[in-house]
Order: C-alpha cells, then sequence, then structure tokens
C-alpha cells in the first residue's frame, strides 16, 4: 500500500551526497546546487555518519553569522549526530519524526550503515494526508 512505504524504497533511487568534516561550506553548496539537494551527510573516512548540512544551517550558521563560506568547514556548522530511521522504517514514521523535529531531512541507516536520505519532497500526498489524519495538522516548515 502506498502509505506503507519503507524508506528503502524511497532512497533506492539516488546514493546519499557526502563530504568529510574537512570540507568547506563553498564546497557542500556547490555540490549541493550541481547534485540538486538540500543536505549534505557529513561522514568520517569509514563512512560513519558525523552530522548534515543544509540549507537551512547555510543561512542561518554562516549567511546570518557573517562566516566566510570558503573559510568555514562543515564541521563548524553541520548539526551533529542528527536523528536518523533504520532502513525498513516507513513513510509515516519518517513524516512523523520530521514533523517532530522540525527538520526536513533524515538519514536512513541500515545495518549500523548509512544507506540514504529522504526528505519531506520525497513523499506523496496521500502519504502526508495520512499523516494529517493522524495528527489533525500539518505545518510546512
Amino acid at each position: 500500500m502506498t502509505q506503507h512505504r519503507h524508506l528503502m524504497e524511497i532512497c533506492r533511487s539516488r546514493a546519499p551526497v557526502t563530504l568529510p568534516p574537512s570540507a568547506t561550506v563553498r564546497q557542500a553548496a556547490r555540490l549541493m546546487r550541481e547534485r540538486k539537494v538540500g543536505a549534505i551527510l557529513v561522514t568520517d573516512e569509514d563512512g560513519k555518519l558525523l552530522g548534515i548540512f543544509t540549507g537551512r544551517d547555510a543561512i542561518g550558521r554562516v549567511l546570518a553569522e557573517g562566516r566566510s563560506a570558503a573559510r568555514t568547514t562543515l564541521a563548524e556548522v553541520m548539526t551533529p549526530d542528527p536523528a536518523t530511521l533504520p532502513a525498513g522504517a516507513n513513510a509515516i514514521e519518517a513524516l512523523h519524526l520530521m514533523r517532530d523535529g522540525g527538520f526536513r531531512h533524515v538519514p536512513v541507516v541500515h545495518q549500523g550503515r548509512l544507506a540514504g536520505i529522504t526528505s519531506f519532497a520525497d513523499f506523496r500526498g496521500i502519504e502526508r494526508a495520512r499523516l494529517d489524519d493522524e495528527t489533525g495538522y500539518w505545518e510546512i516548515m
């Protein structure tokens, strides 16, 4: 059933976009533009998830603070240890987590390893409508 899609079904069409914590905000912004994504997953050399950097971080933690995109590293402005979901979670669980956490991107892990990322835009109207029915509201963040 559509409203019970698992996250691996949603994420399988694209590999997560990752950079090391030493990458600069400028590098991240260029990669986000090139790959047409709203978030970069920050990983160590073994692929372990360390944090997430989003367009909101670029605005709120870099531009609004007057930091240099060329000199500021992702380690300085990423959200460390972001909330994640297991690959077996379904769309409604992801939407609940996004709503409750006030964010639009969630890394997906499988057997302790980074498997992908999902965003609010990945979900269909029927999944959003089901969340509305369950909670009585949904605020676009």
